[in-house]
């Protein structure tokens, strides 16, 4: 049951997140920071990417994914289309990873130490979808803020 709940916060969110990068009219805005908003909806959207990729499609799904972080954070002006289509992708990586997975794997330990404890796969994945829907909510944040 886990597996299909996580599944569908995952489809929901990253939907939400592929609409708001979307809903920006000014595409040079994604990219954008202010006084007080150190990361640019653009920044955010490929740091979700990232994570995604690497804690899902890497280590759960075995696609070969090599995260390099610090770009997440330091890339600026990719193409708002380019963006929707890492989004996508990883739309596709996150299900055909989640396809993989057993309930019994979900209550086995996660197989990268991401925290300073071990964890299971169960908590990890819980992780992940409040960390999207975190990030989620500074993206729309960001757009309605800055991109008037």
């Amino acid at each position: 049951m886990l597996i299909q709940t996580v599944k569908t916060l995952f489809r929901r969110d990253l939907e939400r997140l592929r609409q708001e990068i979307d809903l920006y009219k000014n595409e040079a805005i994604i990219w954008h920071t202010e006084r007080g908003i150190a990361n640019s909806a653009g920044n955010l959207c490929l740091h979700l990417v990232g994570n995604l990729n690497t804690y899902l499609g890497a280590e759960l799904g075995k696609t070969g994914y090599i995260r390099q972080r610090e770009l997440e954070f330091s890339l600026k002006g990719i193409s708002k289309a380019s963006l929707l289509e890492k989004i996508d992708d990883t739309m596709v990586v996150v299900d055909n990873a989640l396809n993989t997975l057993t309930e019994t794997q979900l209550e086995g330990e996660y197989p990268m130490l991401v925290f300073e404890e071990k964890t299971s796969t169960g908590y990890l994945l819980v992780h992940l979808t409040t960390h999207l829907t975190y990030h989620l909510g500074q993206v729309n944040y960001h757009r309605r803020l800055l991109d008037t």
